[in-house]
């Protein structure tokens, strides 16, 4: 092999390198940019502004068009307590979300659909918490007041819709109530 195509294969080799190296680079680039503006219209349409909590529901890949059915995170909390969901627990869900306006061609409506067929980890409830939290330091107390009414109420109805042991004995499980109780430390 001579020397001058020993020069040139380095060349081809180092070319390629930077070019590859610069590919990954000017990806890199693009998703922070694609993330930054997910991030920014999600803080437009919460009105959230903590920095951590938008990172975190970019994370969860909620968007503009999914944060409604990050209302319904403690619907699915609930409903899933006891380790499984109820198929009235699930159509509890399921109006609850139509009532909200996340009907089935809504992209809401898949992510919520996903919840329902395997359990969220803790991540989701975590981050929720984070959203109540911050919510809370834009809603002025009436605003709070009715969001906490809400929330516990949607979450009551599904724990309530499968009922006790064949109707009978309390509607809601202690797993179910250790849910509720959580949820409502977290609205305050």
């Amino acid at each position: 092999m001579g020397k001058g195509s020993f020069t040139s294969r380095r060349r081809e080799l180092e070319d390629k390198f930077f070019h590859e190296r610069d590919q990954a680079l000017l990806q890199a680039l693009r998703e922070q940019r694609e993330s930054k503006e997910r991030k920014k219209a999600l803080s437009e349409a919460s009105g959230i502004a903590n920095e951590e909590l938008l990172d975190q529901l970019d994370a969860l890949d909620i968007r503009c068009e999914t944060l409604a059915a990050l209302s319904l995170v403690p619907m699915i909390a609930v409903a899933w307590a006891d380790g499984t969901i109820d198929p009235k627990e699930r159509r509890a869900v399921i109006t609850a979300a139509e009532q909200k306006g996340i009907e089935p061609e809504h992209p809401g409506h898949q992510l919520l659909e996903g919840w329902l067929r395997q359990k969220p980890d803790g991540a989701m409830l975590a981050v929720w918490k984070d959203y109540v939290a911050a919510l809370t330091e834009v809603l002025n107390d009436t605003a709070i007041a009715a969001l906490k009414y809400e929330v516990l109420g949607r979450a009551r109805s599904v724990a309530e819709a499968a009922g006790g042991l064949l109707g009978l004995g309390s509607k809601i499980s202690k797993s179910e109530q250790a849910v509720l109780t959580e949820l409502e430390e977290a609205l305050g």
